[in-house]
């Protein structure tokens, strides 16, 4: 009689993730929900100043194309002290380019833990859960977390009133005499 071949056990499922850091405190995002690093002095030329009411955490937009995209202060967004961000993750399938300190290094996570019920108010809609890496517990976060349909309504009006202002500007300047 034969004995059954043990059941192989499927190796864990793994995902690419970026470390990352805003105002010393350390987040992770998978590595395939971002779609480009640019540098955010990059961005400054091309970048034009909104403003939302109650929505402190976007005061740039860059036109690319059709599409807009709104930068987020990854510091304001998450309620930490304000920091100059050096870097933009522009996010993927999202209209979003996330403003961080830096980027710590890729990883691999093999294991993605619900979100504790202490988590209970708007951060549960930003993160995807925990990870452990090197004896740490990092947050995952959810790159369509950080910017709701609402937000982004807010910020289409803002940023057609601050194309209107620059259209009736540019209009003001070409009627003056010279």
């Amino acid at each position: 009689m034969r004995l059954a071949a043990p059941a192989k056990s499927s190796p864990a499922k793994t995902e690419q993730i970026i470390l990352f850091r805003v105002s010393g405190q350390l987040f992770a995002v998978s590595s395939a929900s971002v779609q480009e690093v640019r540098s955010a002095d990059s961005m400054s030329g091309a970048a034009m100043e909104i403003s939302a009411p109650g929505l402190r955490k976007v005061r740039h937009a860059v036109r690319r194309g059709e599409r807009s995209l709104f930068i987020v202060n990854g510091a304001m967004h998450f309620g930490l002290h304000a920091a100059e961000g050096a870097l933009l993750f522009v996010l993927r399938k999202t209209r979003t380019a996330l403003l961080i300190d830096g980027i710590d290094k890729m990883a691999t996570m093999t294991r993605l833990q619900a979100l504790p019920l202490s988590f209970c108010h708007e951060e549960r809609q930003w993160y995807r859960g925990l990870t452990a890496l090197d004896q740490s517990i990092v947050p995952v976060v959810k790159p369509e977390g950080f910017l709701f349909p609402e937000e982004l309504a807010l910020l289409d009006a803002a940023l057609l009133q601050a194309d209107n202002t620059a259209a009736a500007a540019a209009l003001e300047e070409a009627d003056s005499p010279q």
